[in-house]
């Protein structure tokens, strides 16, 4: 019998090929599925690490809030706070080092094993610094949407989890300069204050391993310019920031002591200001701004005997403001008298009884110099007590007549963090048009009988166009608001700078910073002032209008300053302009390169100043109360003899306008 076969010969083809593509297929299926469910699994890790990462403030690390998005600084959230105290304050050493990243680590290692080797994506170099940008400069702020939006996209780029964290370490370069270490704070305080605590750290290890690295590191350079810090108790400084609320009867003062006493980042959102650098700045944040600026010092030391001077950061202003006014009057001399005792029991200070030492009072010097042993009368002693006669102390206007303090220029709002920043703002000022001839910004003081204010005022509105007025009146916040400020200065020639309640105004640093020609009728509002930062020329850069003459003979300003050359106008305002970058205080993260801002100014100047008291007291000179009395003429004209200025520094009137 003839067999049939079942299947013909091109059927058994057909199913054979079938078959092998069904067995390829779910081969194919279940290897590409394992694969992405392991893809997702590690997705979610990353994503849950970024999330976590990311909403804690980038930007607080090394205590200081500079978030571009933010107008105030907020709180590092305790994931950030609890990270392992072996943290460097790097942010990318604390990325890879302790906290939420370890467990991450081991999380993904474990989700991993099932993966294949040869598989694992490496860290390119492009990658590296992009996250080296990102968390190595997560202090700097950043404004602009471009800038902003770069700067979300660099946060939310995936990188190689699988990488050894040896082998990521090496492959990411760490920041330039380092942040330092967060200083573990009390989680029972409040939210503000838990900020305010590491804006401001004390000096610990790490701050004197930094101090030797900076000498050692410009040996020749720091020759004759080594500075020690002075390790002061808590209460002098710390203290009175973390409890920033009580600075102030009035207003909470603990958003100011963010980003180093700059404040609040203002937003640039009428163009009037940069970019970048621009912050709402209190006036009376000086010694915050100046003791972190220090810390940055290139020639700091960690052994005093090496030292050509001592800072002493003691925060004299923030102290004596909480006992002004209704508060604990009693209070105003306990810091200031405990401090001088500390000192005097201190090695450095034996060295030269105090001679080499100094310390910034970040308010005008009244504030310190009471002379009455009535707690109820005006300020504290502070600058009377015979150990800080021994130092040099900086405040924002010193005395004529006393020759142990020394004027440096009010925080103004810019602070730059670059040479190039401080060069487009001049350009900038110079390319403006300025529409009015002069302008004012303030109020009257009717309380004051000499006070040429209202004067001021009513010439300034008989001028119509070609003054701008801005009336500071009680419950007007105008003359507070920065921009407002900035752009009225940005359109004027002139700006009038009468005295107020003392004889400077922070007012003056602000116009100059807008390229506006300041307009004294004081020699105590500047030419007694700021001998470290004006020239000793002041026509080159501002007029001077003596105050008598607007009260008493009716001098016109207007007409006055219509009077004036274009030339000069423009030779004085390019003089202005150049004064910008020894009027502003540089971000301490990063500095300038070839300018010199307010700090280094002062820096050079106390430097000059103890070396010659150290020859002074090797040649056996010592200073009198008699020189005392004639520091201002002795300072500006090298005499003590007759002057057309005497009238403006009678002691026994202690005239204020």
């Amino acid at each position: 019998m003839k067999k049939v076969p079942i299947l013909k010969k091109g059927c058994s083809k057909f199913w054979y090929f079938t078959v092998v593509f069904l067995l390829w297929f779910l081969l194919l299926y279940f290897f590409f599925n394992s694969g992405s469910k392991l893809d997702k699994k590690d997705d979610f890790l990353l994503k849950h690490h970024y999330d976590n990462f990311v909403d804690t403030d980038e930007s607080s690390f090394g205590g200081v809030n500079r978030n571009s998005n933010e107008e105030t600084g907020h709180v590092a959230s305790d994931s950030i706070m609890d990270m392992d105290t072996k943290a460097t304050g790097n942010p990318v050493d604390n990325f890879f080092t302790g906290g939420d990243w370890d467990k991450y680590l081991r999380e993904a290692s474990n989700a991993g094993k099932e993966s294949k080797h040869e598989n694992q994506i490496h860290l390119t170099e492009n990658e590296a610094r992009s996250i080296n940008k990102v968390f190595g400069e997560g202090n700097r702020e950043e404004s602009g949407n471009a800038r902003s939006t770069a700067r979300e996209n660099q946060v939310k780029k995936p990188f190689d989890h699988s990488l050894p964290r040896e082998a990521r370490r090496r492959r990411v370069k760490k920041p330039a300069r380092e942040k330092r270490v967060k200083k573990q704070v009390d989680h029972s305080l409040p939210r503000e204050e838990k900020v305010i605590e590491e804006v401001i750290e004390q000096p610990n290890k790490e701050d004197q391993i930094r101090r030797q690295t900076n000498s050692d590191s410009h040996p020749e350079s720091c020759v004759g310019r080594y500075i020690y810090i002075h390790n002061l108790p808590s209460r002098f400084n710390g203290d009175l920031v973390r409890h920033c609320q009580s600075l102030n009867e009035w207003s909470n003062m603990c958003p100011y002591l963010s980003n180093f006493g700059f404040g609040p980042q203002l937003k640039n959102s009428e163009r009037t200001l940069s970019n970048t650098g621009w912050y709402d700045t209190n006036q009376f944040m000086l010694e915050i701004i100046f003791h972190h600026k220090m810390k940055q010092y290139k020639c700091l030391t960690n052994d005093s005997s090496l030292a050509s001077a001592i800072f002493v950061p003691y925060y004299s202003g923030l102290d004596v403001a909480r006992y002004l006014w209704n508060a604990d009057k009693k209070m105003k001399d306990y810091y200031s008298r405990h401090l001088v005792k500390w000192l005097r029991e201190s090695p450095e200070w034996k060295r030269l009884w105090g001679s080499d030492h100094f310390m910034v009072a970040g308010r005008i010097t009244w504030d310190f110099r009471r002379l009455t042993n009535n707690n109820n009368d005006w300020g504290n002693q502070l600058m009377i007590l015979p150990e800080s006669r021994n130092m040099t102390v900086l405040t924002i206007e010193s005395s004529p007549w006393n020759n142990n303090d020394f004027a440096v220029p009010y925080p103004t709002y810019f602070h730059p963090s670059s040479d190039n920043e401080v060069f487009q703002w001049q350009n900038r000022m110079r390319r403006l048009k300025r529409q009015f001839l002069f302008s004012f910004a303030g109020g009257p003081r009717p309380d004051l009988p000499d006070s040429i204010r209202t004067d001021i005022i009513e010439q300034c509105q008989a001028a119509r166009e070609k003054c701008l007025l801005l009336e500071c009146i009680t419950g007007s916040s105008n003359c507070y608001e920065p921009v407002n400020l900035m752009k009225m200065f940005q359109s004027s020639t002139f700006c009038l700078q009468p005295p107020g309640d003392s004889y400077t105004r922070r007012s003056t640093f602000d116009s100059i910073l807008a390229g506006c020609i300041p307009v004294f009728f004081h020699p105590g509002s500047s030419y007694a002032q700021y001998l470290w930062h004006f020239p000793r020329d002041y026509t080159k850069y501002s007029v001077f209008i003596p105050a008598n003459k607007i009260k008493d003979e009716k001098v016109s300003i207007e007409r006055t300053l219509s009077r004036i050359p274009i030339q000069r106008v423009w030779a004085m305002r390019e003089e202005v302009i150049k004064l910008i970058p020894g009027m502003v205080y540089a971000d301490p993260s990063y500095g300038l390169e070839t300018l010199k801002d307010a700090f280094d100014l002062t820096i050079d100047g106390v430097l000059e100043r103890v070396e010659k008291i150290k020859m002074d007291i090797k040649a056996g000179k010592n200073f009198s109360e008699d020189i005392e009395e004639y520091t201002w003429k002795k300072i500006l004209f090298g005499t003590e003899g007759k002057h057309e200025w005497d009238h403006f520094f009678d002691r026994s009137k202690m005239i204020m306008y």
